[in-house]
């Protein structure tokens, strides 16, 4: 039935999303412990793994599709899963970039304490886990609240490009460095940005209306 295969489309996107959100964790902690082992496994493990399950999801949704023609709100729901499932893709990779500069950050000194990226994480983490659970309970209200705290994401970038590009001016041997710490914010920046897409994608899915270029009047 169309609906059993709805309610398993929708598990594998959570169980998708799930492992997303942990690649990001631990992607940030191999950073903040400097765990060579956990941010390795994020690379040779979840990745490979995250790549199978968005694969599998979009040969779900045509299977769906082509199986049991859906219309209105079913037909809607599978392409806005669709959509989801890109978006958890691009976390993914953006998760492997933050992997990468932490691999080349944890051999060597730091530029400065790690104060502002492990906050602005700590928020882009909570809106990824919220975004999914706004899918899940078809919650519009927790959804509207991620979509809000975008601009607390882009504050704190913009507050840590300034005080690296400070640093690079003031002590050019710390440009490597400061260059991978910028990549992180930009990659925490865009998984942000992502989560906020999934919860437009919710509303959408709830009341059939696009908020996308008018979330401050929603």
């Amino acid at each position: 039935m169309l609906a059993d295969e709805l309610t398993s489309l929708k598990h594998r996107l959570i169980e998708y999303a799930s492992h997303v959100d942990n690649m990001i964790d631990r992607s940030i902690s191999g950073l903040l412990n400097k765990d060579m082992s956990m941010l390795k496994k994020v690379l040779d493990e979840d990745e490979p793994k995250a790549n199978d399950i968005e694969i599998e999801i979009e040969e779900l949704c045509t299977t769906i599709i082509a199986k049991f023609q859906p219309a209105a709100k079913d037909l809607r729901l599978i392409m806005m899963i669709a959509q989801m499932n890109n978006d958890l893709e691009r976390m993914a990779d953006l998760a492997v970039n933050i992997t990468e500069s932490a691999l080349f950050l944890v051999e060597r000194p730091a530029v400065k304490p790690l104060i502002d990226i492990p906050f602005m994480a700590q928020i882009t983490i909570q809106m990824v886990k919220d975004a999914i659970d706004s899918f899940i309970n078809e919650d519009k209200d927790l959804a509207l609240s991620v979509c809000a705290r975008d601009a607390t994401i882009d504050d704190l970038k913009e507050q840590i490009h300034r005080e690296l590009l400070t640093h690079m001016t003031s002590k050019p041997a710390t440009i490597d460095r400061s260059f991978q710490l910028i990549r992180i914010a930009n990659s925490l920046e865009r998984i942000a940005d992502l989560s906020t897409n999934i919860c437009e994608d919710v509303i959408y899915i709830i009341e059939g209306i696009i908020i996308k270029h008018h979330k401050e009047e929603a």
